[in-house]
């Protein structure tokens, strides 16, 4: 079983230029439309309620923040330490035009530039797959990604599927993960994928 043992908020930054320094290619950065359940996500894997604040105002948050997280293997006692990243939600109508041209500009910018990042999380709710916004950010993902990075969609928000819209959800999205936070479905399963993918070329075992 592969759990995460321990996470902690390590800091915030406005862009590429101020965010942590880190040798190691062990980042996993979740990325999402505002409002898609991402913070929530963060907490429900890492166990922990307010890890990352869920704002009750979405599009709010501005700044990329950074965790420091611990996986464990319970079968064999190994450890991997890699680093979380939260990104600003992008795509909120209500952001001023002026300032939603620059905030995704330089999400655009960091996602290009940060070569330490192993792993892009793209959230889409679950209830809305289709929306452009979401097929351009895949497509953007898909363009950039370097051979030793990896693209994870999740599909969030399950639980407001019945079962006969989830079947074929999962029939056109055979590759993606689906979680409920407030059920707790899928998410060891997305705990040890992004392990496993950090695994296969780890930098930083503790």
């Amino acid at each position: 079983m592969i759990e995460i043992i321990d996470s902690v908020f390590l800091t915030s930054a406005p862009n590429i230029q101020l965010a942590p320094k880190n040798e190691y290619q062990n980042e996993v950065a979740f990325m999402a439309r505002s409002n898609t359940g991402k913070s929530s996500l963060l907490n429900s894997l890492t166990q922990r309620k307010s890890l990352a604040k869920v704002s009750t105002t979405p599009g709010k948050t501005r700044l990329i923040n950074y965790f420091d997280v611990v996986f464990a293997d319970r079968q064999s006692n190994e450890r991997l330490l890699a680093k979380f990243i939260d990104l600003p939600g992008f795509g909120y109508a209500k952001v001023a035009k002026s300032l939603k041209t620059d905030w995704e500009s330089n999400l655009t910018n960091f996602i290009l530039d940060r070569k330490q990042i192993r792993i892009f999380v793209h959230l889409i709710d679950c209830r809305h797959p289709n929306l452009e916004i979401d097929r351009l950010v895949a497509q953007y993902l898909e363009e950039i990604c370097t051979p030793d990075q990896s693209i994870v969609t999740i599909f969030t928000k399950i639980d407001k599927l019945n079962q006969k819209e989830l079947s074929e959800l999962k029939r056109r999205f055979p590759d993606a993960l689906m979680v409920s936070n407030s059920k707790r479905r899928g998410v060891d399963k997305i705990v040890e994928h992004i392990y496993r993918i950090l695994k296969s070329d780890s930098n930083d075992n503790l």
